[in-house]
C-alpha cells in the first residue's frame, strides 16, 4: 500500500525537484499527487511500497538537514555582507505586498483596542 513520504504544500520548487531526483537516484518507486482543481487535496510524493518508507525517510531526513545547514549558512553570509532584506527594503521593492498587510495589521489592532471600549460605554 502507498505511503505519503513528502508533502508538497508550501514547498519551494527547487526542494521538490531535489527530492524527486533523490528518489529516482536511489531507485524508489514513487508517484506524485497534485493539489487538485480547487487546491483542497494534499499534494505530495508517495512511495508505492510502504516497506521502503523507513529507508526513504532516513534519506530524506539527511537531505533536509543538509539543506537546512546550507541555506542557513547562505543567509548568514548575506546578512554578514549587509545584503539581508530589511523591512524598509521590502517596503521600497514591493509596496503592493507590504502596504495591504500593514493596513490589515493596523485595522485589527485598532479594532482590538477600540471595540471593547466602544461596547462598554
Amino acid at each position: 500500500m502507498a505511503k505519503l513520504l513528502f508533502s508538497l504544500r508550501n514547498v519551494p520548487d527547487d526542494e521538490a525537484a531535489d527530492v524527486r531526483a533523490l528518489l529516482e537516484q536511489h531507485g524508489f518507486q514513487w508517484y506524485e499527487t497534485g493539489a487538485g482543481l480547487l487546491g483542497f487535496s494534499a499534494p505530495g510524493l508517495w512511495l508505492r511500497d510502504a516497506a521502503d518508507y523507513p529507508r526513504a525517510r532516513a534519506l530524506l531526513d539527511e537531505y533536509q538537514e543538509q539543506r537546512r545547514v546550507r541555506l542557513r549558512a547562505e543567509a548568514q553570509e548575506r546578512e554578514r555582507r549587509g545584503e539581508g532584506e530589511s523591512f524598509l527594503q521590502l517596503l521600497r521593492e514591493r509596496p503592493g505586498f507590504v502596504l495591504p498587510r500593514l493596513a490589515a495589521i493596523l485595522a485589527v489592532l485598532a479594532l482590538t483596542l477600540a471595540l471593547p471600549w466602544w461596547l462598554l460605554r
